[in-house]
């Protein structure tokens, strides 16, 4: 069984987003936006494949 990554909670998702936009490498600004919205509250599995897109 693996086991979650925390997130840390020092930052929320609009930070997240914040940061995204500030990013110039496209595959960070998915992995960004992926883990943002995470923080919103989507499952992590539908984030991942969020990514993909």
């Amino acid at each position: 069984m693996w086991n979650a990554v925390r997130l840390r909670d020092d930052y929320t998702a609009l930070e997240v987003r914040a940061l995204a936009t500030r990013s110039r490498d496209s595959a960070q600004v998915r992995r960004l936006l992926s883990i943002a919205a995470i923080y919103d509250g989507l499952e992590r599995g539908d984030a991942a494949r969020m990514d993909v897109i």
